[in-house]
C-alpha cells in the first residue's frame, strides 16, 4: 500500500500527539508494561518540533486526510525523544564523520503492517545519503525492533533508559549503512 507522503508541519502537532498515543498505546502492549507504556508517553515519546523544522519528519494520510503514519530523520545529534525530554543544544551531525538517525516512527495500529513505515523509511534514507550521510542509526522501541531489523538494521546494544518516574524503557540501538546518493543498503 502507497498513500501520499509529505513534509510535516507545526499544524499538524494536534493530529501527532493523538497519533502517537494510540501507537504507542496499541503497539507496544505485550512488549511494555502499562506502566512503562504510560511513563514513555509522558516523559518520552512525543512530537519533535525541530525534526519539522528542519524538514526531515513526514506524515502520511489516509484517502479520508486521516493521519495514518508519520517518521523522520535527523541530521543532530539527539536519538530520540520528542521536545519533552530535550536539550537545548542539539549540533548538528558531520555526515562524514557521523550516522544520520532514524527517528520517531509511529503508525497508528488500524494501519500497522500495510507498508507505511517502510515508505516513510526508503524516504528518509533517501534523503539522508542525498545529504551525504554513509549510514543511520536509531533507538528501536522493542515492537520497533523486527520492523528495523527487516529493514537491514544490525542490533549494536540493549539499554534501559532511565525515566523520571523510575521506570525503565528498555531500547534497542541499531545501525545500517547506506550508499551514499542512493539510500539502499
Amino acid at each position: 500500500m502507497t498513500l501520499p507522503l509529505r513534509l510535516a508541519t507545526r499544524n499538524d502537532l494536534p493530529r501527532l500527539h493523538a497519533l502517537i498515543e494510540s501507537s504507542v498505546r496499541a503497539l507496544s502492549a505485550g512488549y511494555y508494561t502499562a506502566a512503562q507504556i504510560e511513563s514513555a508517553l509522558r516523559y518520552v515519546f512525543g512530537p519533535d518540533t525541530r525534526l519539522i523544522d528542519d524538514g526531515t519528519y513526514f506524515v502520511i494520510e489516509n484517502e479520508a486526510g486521516v493521519l495514518v503514519a508519520a517518521g523522520g530523520w535527523g541530521r543532530r545529534r539527539t536519538l530520540y525523544g520528542g521536545d519533552q525530554m530535550k536539550a537545548a543544544a542539539d549540533p548538528l551531525l558531520d555526515p562524514l564523520t557521523d550516522a544520520a538517525r532514524i527517528r520517531a516512527f509511529f503508525v497508528h495500529p488500524d494501519w500497522s503492517r500495510r507498508g507505511l513505515a517502510r515508505q516513510l523509511f526508503e524516504r528518509c534514507a533517501e534523503d539522508a545519503a542525498r545529504a551525504g550521510f554513509c549510514s543511520l542509526e536509531l533507538a528501536a522501541t522493542l515492537p520497533g525492533e523486527p520492523l528495523y531489523r527487516a529493514l537491514g538494521f544490525t542490533p549494536v546494544s540493549r539499554t534501559e533508559s532511565p525515566l523520571p518516574d523510575g521506570e525503565m524503557l528498555p531500547l534497542v540501538h541499531m545501525t545500517r549503512r547506506l550508499n551514499a546518493g542512493t539510500g539502499t543498503a
